[in-house]
């Protein structure tokens, strides 16, 4: 009698997944956002926040986060990317209230904690603003999908970097990643339209 219920309960299980499953695909897909439908493990890092708190993968558990690299010296890819994300925000929060925008920097040497807080702040009070040493972020930007490389000598060198945004769900687990449009003549942005059409999506496909 055991192994009869044991085999119903299996077949129930299985009708109702496949019910759940059904119910998924019917609901709207991201159309521009580069969507993992297996998430991507985040590996254990160790970054440092604006505030000097440490910041390590369990604070991106129970939370919706948009991760950027940058910094505070770049001429135009970062302040329109941050900015972009300063106007949308309340939107996102209104998608999500769970979500967070975070600032990776690629700059160390010369991003110290108090010119990350200063410059976050610029853009919105609720951002996060977070740094380490050169062999803590080339495998976070490896394991995020990205890369940067610091081009030129002197103080006043550049770095490039990707203008992508990485989507981490709050299982914390790379999601999605928004990829920027490219003009001739102009910084490349990511359509905040479609941002956020996408992240609604994502968020309702969770």
């Amino acid at each position: 009698m055991k192994k009869y219920f044991i085999y119903v309960g299996g077949i129930v299980a299985a009708v109702i997944g496949a019910l759940v499953f059904q119910q998924i695909n019917k609901l709207p897909q991201p159309e521009h956002a580069l969507y993992y439908q297996q998430p991507r493990e985040v590996k254990p890092f160790e970054l440092t926040d604006h505030n000097g708190q440490l910041f390590t993968k369990d604070q991106f558990k129970g939370k919706w986060s948009l991760v950027f690299f940058g910094y505070t010296s770049c001429p135009d890819v970062c302040p329109t990317t941050l900015q972009n994300l300063g106007f949308i925000y309340d939107d996102l929060k209104a998608v999500a209230k769970n979500s967070q925008v975070l600032l990776v920097s690629v700059d160390p040497q010369r991003d110290t904690q108090e010119k990350l807080s200063q410059y976050i702040a610029y853009f919105n009070r609720e951002f996060v603003a977070l740094r380490a040493g050169h062999d803590v972020l080339f495998p976070f930007a490896r394991n995020m999908g990205l890369m940067y490389a610091i081009s030129g000598e002197g103080e006043g060198y550049l770095v490039d970097h990707s203008a992508s945004l990485v989507l981490i769900n709050p299982d914390g687990y790379i999601t999605a990643i928004f990829k920027p449009e490219q003009e001739v003549g102009k910084v490349p942005s990511i359509d905040s339209d479609k941002l956020l059409s996408d992240y609604q999506k994502i968020v309702a496909l969770y």
